[in-house]
């Protein structure tokens, strides 16, 4: 068990640089001010398939705290929670178990999808707008189309990147039972 706590924790160290540095890096706007493509969305996943959905939620939820903070000067803290319900709900879209084993055929992407999804609709939908609207009185109307947007292009790019890192990751494992004894 202890070794599996000092995997997770390294993982969480380790997913939340790569979030911070990607999210700084690779920042691409969209029309809709303070909203832009985030490839640390597909990293996230390939973590959160990995490691679970603790650690997803503290990568998420670090690194977007971090990325804000050093970005602009302090997390936006709805957005920071966010991230990090992304990075729970993504765990949920992989079986671990199988995924580890390198089983991420066409079922398993559908059902990835579908969650990755249902969780950017959830997440960036609902429930970061609502959090603006309530905890920093932001307008409903801007918050909400940021929110769409940023769920619609989030869900894009972990659906392209996302399901890309997770292919290729199952690809580098070996099947259960591919190995004869001769």
């Amino acid at each position: 068990m202890k070794n599996n706590s000092v995997k997770m924790v390294v993982a969480t160290g380790i997913g939340a640089a790569l979030f911070v540095i990607i999210g700084w890096l690779i920042n691409i706007p969209t029309p809709i001010p303070n909203t832009s493509i985030q490839l640390q969305y597909a990293v996230l996943a390939l973590f959160s398939a990995l490691f679970g959905p603790l650690a997803g939620f503290l990568i998420g939820f670090i690194g977007h705290a971090l990325k804000d903070s050093f970005l602009y000067g302090a997390p936006w803290w709805t957005w920071v929670l966010g991230s990090g319900l992304m990075g729970l709900f993504l765990a949920f879209g992989v079986k671990r178990e199988t995924f580890t084993q390198g089983i991420f055929g066409n079922k398993e992407i559908i059902r990835f999808n579908i969650v990755q999804f249902l969780a950017n609709v959830v997440v960036w939908g609902i429930i970061a707008p609502i959090g603006d609207v309530l905890v920093y009185s932001e307008p409903a109307n801007k918050v909400f189309t940021q929110g769409i947007v940023a769920g619609l292009v989030n869900a894009l790019t972990i659906a392209v990147a996302g399901t890309l890192l997770l292919k290729l990751y199952a690809a580098t494992r070996t099947k259960s039972g591919s190995l004869d004894k001769e």
